[in-house]
């Protein structure tokens, strides 16, 4: 393994950095209810696939482009009173081919005290338990671990000047990608996988990660958007 790859693992356990500016991308502003948002029906599950963890991917959602479609306007995370970046959308044990691990085993009940903890980064409560029943069973994780190494990862993660990127002329995936990966030593572009809609609004930024939770190049078969592609980012309120 190269120091560069070793540099970058560091950087990923990193505490959070309270700062304010581009660099953080984050929640700029969380109001955690004295109520908390409705957690939606039972978790329904899927089909139970156990196949061995060949490593993992960080999925972070652009949480304007989220709120930007109507149908979430609703949520705890679009309410006027928050105000978030990029948001964690989840920690996922990929296989190590194309098939992944999900649904491994019978998910506890979430405490609502967890919840809590961890609705600045994932502000979802149907969310967090869709998530630790579908990925977080086949961690080897119970869900305090799962989401406290989530947030960790989440918490380390440095960003490029996202107003800027959403005011350049003729964006690309792939100088989005760049920019990313630059705000982040260690990191390259094809560690990193974009994602967006048909519109080609930002929708998601997935980070490849090895086994011990380090970047890693991702695998082929992962997709996201090709370099050339054209990219918009909605800035939001």
């Amino acid at each position: 393994m190269t120091g560069r790859v070793r540099r970058a693992a560091s950087l990923v356990l990193a505490p959070l950095l309270l700062a304010a500016g581009p660099a953080l991308a984050q929640a700029e502003r969380c109001a955690v209810p004295d109520r908390l948002p409705q957690a939606g029906g039972a978790e329904r599950g899927g089909p139970r696939r156990v196949v061995p963890v060949g490593g993992y991917t960080l999925a972070l959602t652009w949480n304007p482009g989220f709120c930007r479609q109507a149908a979430n306007r609703d949520e705890f995370q679009c309410e006027p009173v928050n105000r978030f970046g990029f948001v964690l959308h989840g920690l996922w044990p990929d296989g190590r081919g194309a098939t992944w691990p999900q649904y491994c085993a019978p998910p506890p009940r979430l405490p609502e005290a967890e919840i809590r903890r961890n609705l600045c980064v994932m502000p979802s409560a149907a969310l967090q338990r869709h998530q630790y029943a579908k990925h977080g069973s086949c961690s080897g994780l119970a869900p305090a671990a799962y989401f406290a190494r989530a947030r960790s990862l989440y918490a380390a993660i440095r960003y490029p000047d996202m107003d800027a990127l959403s005011r350049r002329a003729g964006l690309t995936a792939g100088q989005f990608a760049t920019a990313f990966a630059r705000a982040n030593p260690g990191m390259t572009p094809a560690m990193l996988r974009v994602r967006a809609g048909r519109d080609r609004w930002l929708d998601e930024v997935w980070v490849c990660l090895d086994t011990r939770f380090r970047p890693r190049a991702c695998p082929v078969h992962q997709s996201g958007l090709a370099a050339h592609t054209a990219l918009r980012v909605w800035r939001g309120r």
